[in-house]
């Protein structure tokens, strides 16, 4: 069963960059047909798509925040790492990344990131 993980900074500053990782267990990243997503839920707000990169190291990004956003992995270390740049108070969310394989959404617990001078 995979297993996944957040961990980053809970605190940023406006105009920083956002830097988190996904550690992921119980199954490798570059898994044929794997789909590793980023997406997180500001407070008192539905959740929101950030962006993708799959198993063979393609990205795609939700068109409100490609300005902003990369995702990388590493693949020896089997994690994939979201950045987030010229952050704002609307960063401020809660942040899950999930595995999106064999058409089921499994997610990490998520981490609170707030974005506050």
């Amino acid at each position: 069963q995979v297993q996944l993980q957040e961990s980053g900074p809970g605190l940023v500053k406006p105009s920083q960059t956002l830097s988190l990782t996904c550690t992921v267990s119980g199954a490798s990243i570059t898994k044929y047909g794997s789909y590793w997503r980023w997406i997180r839920q500001p407070p008192g707000k539905g959740l929101e798509w950030i962006g993708y990169i799959n198993y063979e190291g393609d990205t795609n990004y939700s068109p409100s925040l490609k300005s902003r956003t990369s995702i990388s992995w590493d693949t020896s270390k089997n994690q994939f790492i979201l950045q987030l740049t010229s952050v704002t108070f609307e960063d401020t969310a809660v942040y899950y990344c999930a595995r999106d394989f064999d058409w089921k959404l499994e997610w990490g617990r998520g981490t609170q990131v707030t974005v506050s001078s």
